[in-house]
């Protein structure tokens, strides 16, 4: 049964949609970005309905200043408050659960990590966290970038098209210039406040990860480095061969279906 939830946060009204179930494992999903709670393409709408038939309880919530929540939207780095109010509202109204598993997407996955202790979630499922900071151009980060350009120079159509005028050339250069770039590690980065996080964490870490997604491919760059070298012994990591950066076709659908069940 599906059923709407109103329910206070630091002075706001913040509205949820609970699809119960009997499981004692339960799903907190945090949307990402300026989604509704349905999340893009109704994905998560659908794959909370999916998840509830098989047994296990989903609540999704709209944060401060999202969809039908009151106040204002501050963003992801303001959520914690929102965070730890959806998940005590979720345990009230589904008294059985003794577990739950926080799912979230892009923003939501960086909010997840950053403040899943003060909301006591008891295992996180990370989709394409976002690590990087404020983008001062219209590029991509500069390790999606590098990705890009090193798929398209193995494709020889890609270098006629480039020799008969085809390619944007200051667009290139600014490409090129960005993705020499390393990404900082200073200590307020937020790649560097996940990589503590994700290193500190006492709970199960799953990573899903859309592998030619452009916020997905400059995780992976930092998830690769020295920051997150504690962080990669705790955490587990399954990439999907998709652009798609909300699992939105039905293979991708499906395959995001039976990782977090499994997760659950």
């Amino acid at each position: 049964m599906r059923s709407l939830i109103e329910f206070a946060c630091a002075g706001e009204t913040l509205v949820g949609t609970l699809d119960a179930a009997p499981g004692t494992t339960g799903l907190l999903i945090v949307s990402g970005g300026n989604e509704i709670r349905a999340g893009a393409h109704r994905g998560m709408a659908l794959l909370a309905a999916r998840l509830a038939e098989a047994g296990y309880p989903v609540f999704r919530f709209d944060r401060r200043g999202i969809g039908d929540s009151s106040g204002d939207n501050r963003g992801f780095e303001s959520s914690a408050e929102d965070i730890e109010a959806a998940a005590t509202i979720f345990r009230r109204n589904a008294p059985h659960l003794t577990r739950i598993v926080g799912f979230g997407n892009c923003d939501a996955a960086a909010a997840l990590a950053l403040f899943h202790r003060t909301a006591k979630i008891d295992a996180l499922i990370l989709a394409n966290p976002w690590a990087v900071e404020e983008q001062a151009d219209d590029l991509p980060p500069a390790a999606a970038i590098r990705a890009h350009y090193a798929e398209r120079l193995r494709d020889p159509r890609q270098w006629l098209r480039a020799l008969r005028g085809g390619v944007d050339i200051s667009k290139l250069v600014r490409g090129l210039l960005k993705s020499s770039a390393s990404q900082s590690q200073a200590p307020d980065t937020l790649a560097a406040q996940l990589a503590e996080a994700l290193s500190t964490a006492e709970i199960p870490v799953l990573l899903l990860l859309a592998r030619r997604d452009n916020t997905a491919i400059a995780f992976l760059d930092a998830w690769c480095g020295t920051a997150f070298e504690q962080a990669r012994g705790k955490a587990e990591v399954e990439q999907r061969d998709t652009a798609s950066h909300s699992f939105a076709s039905p293979d991708d659908k499906n395959w995001l279906f039976q990782r977090v069940l499994a997760a659950l």
